[in-house]
């Protein structure tokens, strides 16, 4: 795992450590030293922890005018036993609504397990974003099937379309399009 980035390819337009208005304003990186790991698996220093012993993500764009967020995910999700997204909400997705973020695009190519328990901070964060919504991008199919088995993705866009989005090859702007576009149709059939 360890050799698994976050995409980079959009540094030259967002990095937010070095973003003010980010959570991980003014966060410094190795790139040798790996002291984060998911279980016995160390991961690449470029990930961001936000206080969850197993999830790890990587804010890739923000757009506080446009009002939209990219991350990136790597790790395990799970709810029962370190409440990940209690910190994620708290941590990272509080900070980014107050400045104005409302659509969330979350990419989960390398989330390898999700366990959900309660619905109560996904049902908060989906109903602060009352005009926007929370869109899941490249997930793994098992890690879906248990969001719909927990019931959590009626607060969560997932559709079969979105998993065949070649996000890495696109601009910020065009991935919120093909999403934008998706989540439409899933609202709007």
């Amino acid at each position: 795992m360890h050799t698994l980035e976050p995409h980079y390819q959009w540094r030259h337009l967002y990095i937010a450590s070095e973003d003010d208005r980010s959570p991980f304003y003014g966060r410094e990186y190795s790139e040798f030293e790996f002291t984060n790991a998911v279980y016995n698996y160390v991961i690449h220093p470029q990930w961001d922890e936000f206080g969850s012993a197993t999830l790890y993500t990587k804010i890739l764009y923000a757009d506080y005018i446009a009002g939209y967020a990219i991350l990136e995910f790597i790790g395990e999700w799970n709810d029962y036993l370190y409440n990940d997204i209690m910190f994620l909400k708290r941590e990272v997705i509080e900070p980014l609504i107050e400045q104005g973020i409302q659509r969330f695009i979350l990419m989960g190519e390398y989330v390898m397990n999700l366990h959900c328990a309660e619905d109560d901070y996904y049902q908060e964060w989906h109903e602060e974003v009352e005009d926007g919504w929370i869109a899941l991008v490249g997930f793994l199919p098992h890690v879906l099937e248990e969001f719909h088995r927990a019931r959590i993705d009626y607060y969560l866009i997932t559709d079969p379309l979105l998993d065949i989005i070649n996000w890495r090859q696109m601009s910020p702007d065009r991935v919120l399009q093909a999403v934008s576009l998706c989540v439409k149709k899933r609202l709007n059939p």
